[in-house]
């Protein structure tokens, strides 16, 4: 392979890895948005199933197990938001903000209490089609939970646009209303979606930990979870494009840690602040443009 294709092949490889946990949480916060729920709490969720992965890796010696520790995490997480805001009417908002800082705060102190240790999941090499020139490592050399989103990006979209329980959702985040008028158990749908999500996006903060670094360390989801807010409004609260948002800030990421490392000279501020520069952008560009659940953000109290 010639140098600029292992180049090549290199910034793929590592978008791809950068990529998957945005992937992971998107569907999930694609999901609750199109309830109506705008979840600040993604954050959250990857950063304490992050952490609780490799906490219970380490308890188990199952780098899987701390993965599957890292779902129901982030659904506790996702359960909590649900409860707080579309049980108790709490602002959601508020909620979300409130669950970041206090995961973080708790993953901060946590990670100094004692050694968690390195834990990772298989890698996975799928023969003959590794040896494809510039894709074949990049795609089919990845540890195993990547090749999840095969099924999942899929069956989040039958989820939303083809079964009965998708069309009550996207009801509820629509015109909450005229759902309730029809039988539709709006609040109970919204916490149903951040459920989603919060597995979803615990999957995301898991695969982090234990599939792409091997480890935690403190605030390791370093705003990732907002630009999964972001890549929902950059592709207009439509899965594919949502996905295609998250790829795009994942080689973003990519660039930045290859590059130098390719010898190539880039000014460092600009790399590190690239994925939030696009996210910004995206926000500024596809926020009005675009149309939004009716009801995103809104909270529904029945009136009778």
């Amino acid at each position: 392979m010639s140098g600029l294709a292992a180049d090549l092949a290199t910034i793929l490889s590592s978008g791809i890895r950068l990529t998957a946990p945005l992937a992971f949480a998107a569907c999930g916060e694609y999901l609750a948005e199109r309830a109506g729920t705008l979840n600040v709490s993604v954050e959250a969720m990857m950063l304490g199933a992050a952490f609780g992965s490799i906490a219970v890796a380490g308890l188990t010696g199952s780098a899987t197990a701390g993965l599957l520790a890292g779902v129901l995490l982030g659904a506790l997480v996702g359960l909590v938001h649900g409860a707080l805001s579309h049980r108790w009417h709490v602002n959601t908002f508020v909620v979300g903000l409130v669950l970041n800082a206090l995961v973080l705060g708790l993953t901060s102190y946590l990670v100094t209490v004692g050694e968690l240790g390195r834990h990772q999941v298989a890698q996975v090499s799928v023969p003959v089609l590794r040896d494809l020139p510039v894709l074949g490592a990049p795609l089919f050399v990845e540890r195993w939970p990547v090749y999840l989103l095969l099924a999942l990006v899929p069956l989040t979209w039958w989820l939303v646009e083809r079964s009965r329980w998708g069309l009550e959702l996207r009801a509820a985040g629509e015109n909450p209303e005229a759902a309730d008028m029809t039988g539709i158990r709006v609040n109970l749908r919204r916490r149903q979606a951040l459920l989603w999500c919060g597995a979803l996006a615990g999957l995301g903060g898991a695969y982090l930990a234990v599939g792409e670094v091997g480890s935690f360390n403190q605030n390791m989801t370093a705003g990732r979870g907002y630009l999964v807010m972001a890549a929902v409004i950059f592709g207009g609260w439509r899965l594919g494009r949502t996905l295609a948002g998250c790829a795009v800030f994942g080689l973003a990421d990519a660039l930045r840690l290859a590059l130098p490392a390719l010898g190539y000279t880039v000014n460092s501020q600009l790399l590190v602040s690239a994925p939030y520069l696009l996210a910004l952008l995206a926000m500024l560009l596809f926020t009005t443009r675009e149309r939004r659940p009716g009801a995103l953000g809104q909270p529904f109290r029945r009136t009778s």
